[in-house]
């Protein structure tokens, strides 16, 4: 996925070959440990060819094989979610800066100087709008509330499925802005076709939104969705109430984005084997209570740094003129 975004912006791209070597079975070790030293190999050609003056990881196991082989170059490591993975941990070690999403993430790292906060970057093409005009745009009833779905750019099977299944009793008290990702977008367009004709018009379906992002975050009262790294950022942005449902496989640290958010009075959180009971009535007393809708809203904004990029880019510089000052001394 991310290769395609990266190349859809026309910004050189290459690859590295990594593999997990954490909580993977026996036999699955050594391929793995080949791979990533072929990724270590892979990284010195590239920084070989590059010549970077700074590194930026953001993380993942991906990442590895370049942190080993650029331990030696000025690097910037930026945490995206709450609770660092063991990959980032790892990485963390060659970092000559960590930035934070928010400081709850220096619980989780032992030199408190390398840290600093910076807020979770937005990309500058998702803006916020008037919720009227981004209704109109998806031609939207402005007085009736409104539901964004988001099931990924893969999609997330069971909040598409446990949709489904509340949608005719849900659509009578809002309409939905459902982005179902690829895998069930066959099933997704064929429920419209099988909603009642009066029902249709409320229900706004896309396996996915690229530019259109924005509009649709900003015509929406209320979003579910999975509790990825991008809810501390994109829904702060948009002062958007969340009900999140974290990915059971990856459910620790989903759960901390979730957790944090649902301390703030910002979201509700709902376990993905619990949605299916739990989801309409938690959905019926938001939609019902506008005053609460109102309040997380509030509460979700307070949370938005709105100049994270350009901390970010803040601290490449300062690492790389360190950097130079340090070569130019020594």
């Amino acid at each position: 996925m991310e290769a395609k975004l990266v190349q859809r912006l026309n910004i050189p791209f290459q690859t590295i070959p990594a593999a997990g070597v954490h909580g993977i079975g026996i036999r699955t070790l050594p391929a793995n440990l080949f791979k990533l030293a072929r990724g270590v190999a892979a990284s010195r050609r590239i920084l070989k060819q590059f010549k970077p003056q700074t590194v930026v990881f953001t993380g993942g196991f991906v990442a590895t094989p370049m942190a080993i082989a650029a331990r030696r170059i000025p690097s910037l490591l930026f945490v995206p979610d709450i609770e660092p993975g063991l990959a980032l941990k790892f990485i963390a070690r060659f970092a000559s800066k960590i930035a934070l999403t928010t400081m709850k993430s220096s619980l989780y790292f032992n030199d408190q100087k390398r840290l600093v906060e910076t807020g979770y970057p937005i990309r500058t093409e998702l803006r916020r709008i008037n919720k009227s005009t981004a209704r109109t745009h998806f031609e939207l009833n402005s007085e009736k509330p409104v539901v964004l779905v988001l099931g990924g750019s893969k999609g997330a099977h069971t909040i598409n499925q446990a949709l489904t299944t509340i949608l005719p009793e849900l659509l009578k008290i809002t309409q939905v802005i459902h982005i179902s990702g690829a895998l069930d977008w066959p099933s997704v367009q064929k429920n419209l076709e099988n909603l009642p004709a009066q029902l249709q018009s409320s229900y706004k379906v896309f396996p996915y939104l690229h530019e259109e992002m924005g509009i649709a975050l900003s015509a929406a009262d209320l979003v579910i969705s999975r509790a990825g790294a991008s809810i501390l950022g994109e829904y702060p942005l948009f002062q958007l109430p969340a009900i999140l449902i974290p990915y059971p496989y990856a459910w620790q640290y989903q759960k901390v984005n979730a957790q944090f958010l649902t301390d703030k009075d910002a979201a509700l959180m709902i376990k993905d084997e619990e949605m299916a009971s739990l989801l309409y009535p938690t959905l019926e007393e938001l939609l019902v209570n506008p005053q609460k809708l109102t309040k997380m809203a509030a509460n979700m904004s307070q949370l938005f740094q709105p100049h994270a990029a350009e901390k970010i880019a803040e601290l490449i510089i300062e690492i790389s003129r360190n950097a130079k000052s340090e070569r130019g001394t020594a």
